[in-house]
């Protein structure tokens, strides 16, 4: 066996261990509520609450969909060491952007040429990690992405319990089981604006949280109100 093939060996070791110890740790598991596993191009979205969100996501979907799928992560945090880089890029295909672009620059250029290349991406449109239960308001990089590829499947992912696994500021993971629940596809509707699309689709993720109370306006009385003595 060369360098170069045992390099390969090396790594698809390291991502399987990465994967079954995240499946052994978090419980790792998917609900496909909207939609069905498919191999095909197609950009996958989640709400952020912790470092290891992008590997239950991962972790959740199948091998055939897996190996195609390149999470987009923050290029000032995963690439910050040999050993963070070395995560992302290759045990995970994780594609680095600047959050911080130079004026003039599009960071979303390498996310894009993958998109191209018939491949499927997850990002996390919150764009960093969000404190408490919320999901914060969604920026407009996937805005960009539905208008550049407007053929392709916008499928939103909700995660389950991540934030309680690995909260922001914390080291040690708390062992409790995680869910991925994935639902229907989205795509940018001819003439929408940019707000109502972002609104939208973080609407979309919430939608997944079955614990969410939903809100809905009160009903209309034909009745007088009552007239109290």
């Amino acid at each position: 066996m060369n360098a170069a093939a045992a390099k390969t060996e090396a790594t698809a070791l390291a991502r399987r261990f990465l994967i079954t110890l995240v499946r052994i740790l978090l419980g790792a598991r998917s609900e496909w509520l909207g939609c069905t596993p498919k191999p095909t191009r197609r950009i996958y979205f989640a709400n952020h609450g912790s470092h290891v969100d992008t590997i239950a996501v991962m972790a959740a979907l199948p091998w055939q969909v897996r190996r195609r799928t390149h999470p987009v992560a923050a290029r000032d945090y995963w690439g910050k060491t040999k050993l963070h880089r070395f995560i992302a890029e290759t045990v995970v295909c994780a594609v680095l952007i600047d959050r911080k672009p130079e004026p003039g620059t599009n960071p979303l250029a390498p996310v894009e040429r993958l998109l191209e290349r018939g491949q499927s991406i997850l990002i996390f449109p919150e764009g960093t990690r969000a404190d408490g239960d919320e999901v914060a308001e969604f920026r407009s990089g996937i805005f960009r992405l539905a208008q550049r590829f407007p053929d392709v499947e916008l499928i939103p992912v909700y995660l389950d319990n991540l934030r309680r696994i690995l909260p922001k500021g914390s080291m040690l993971p708390v062992p409790i089981t995680c869910t991925a629940r994935f639902g229907a596809p989205l795509r940018l509707e001819p003439g929408e604006e940019k707000a109502a699309f972002l609104h939208r689709a973080r609407a979309a993720v919430l939608a997944l949280d079955v614990a969410r109370p939903v809100s809905t306006p009160p009903a209309a009385s034909n009745q007088s109100p009552a007239v109290r003595p």
